[in-house]
């Protein structure tokens, strides 16, 4: 079921992206991304992210976000934790378009628009994310291009910590 999901997700993206719309349009016509869409929107992020970039999104889908410990992503919505909400979305933007074949091999300290370093690691093609806390994220979905930058789709959110040391 799983190969499915990211077949199917891979092929909405891609039909998207034949219009070239910028990386929260993108999103915001997946469902797979309604929670990071939500996320986006509550942080005051969308025109930062529909902006002329470019940007690099490592985008984490809606399965990624239920994943996390129960009641997060509802605290992270709430207006007084908007701060730690930006932090932690910031934490998935890199500023430039990164396509997967300018991911080097082996691992790359790659530092993100919330200022902290993420860990990049390139295995044979297989890209996965150390983030800070020491937790590892696995890119699913390589090279959504959008008319201002890239999103590389991710099975997990990444969370700044006290920040990567690669």
């Amino acid at each position: 079921m799983k190969i499915f999901t990211t077949a199917a997700l891979a092929a909405t993206l891609a039909a998207s992206t034949a219009t070239a719309d910028n990386i929260v349009e993108i999103a915001s016509g997946n469902d797979d991304f309604s929670t990071l869409v939500a996320a986006v929107d509550a942080a005051g992020l969308v025109d930062t992210l529909a902006g002329e970039g470019p940007f690099t999104v490592f985008a984490p889908t809606n399965a990624a976000f239920a994943a996390l410990p129960e009641g997060t992503v509802e605290s992270l919505l709430e207006p007084e934790n908007k701060d730690q909400l930006t932090e932690i979305l910031l934490y998935h933007v890199v500023s430039g378009e990164v396509p997967s074949s300018a991911i080097e091999m082996g691992t790359t300290g790659v530092g993100t628009v919330a200022e902290k370093q993420v860990c990049v690691t390139n295995d044979k093609g297989s890209v996965m994310l150390e983030d800070g806390m020491g937790e590892m994220a696995t890119v699913v979905t390589a090279d959504i291009e959008a008319d201002n930058g890239v999103i590389h789709v991710i099975d997990k959110v990444i969370l700044p910590g006290d920040g990567a040391t690669c």
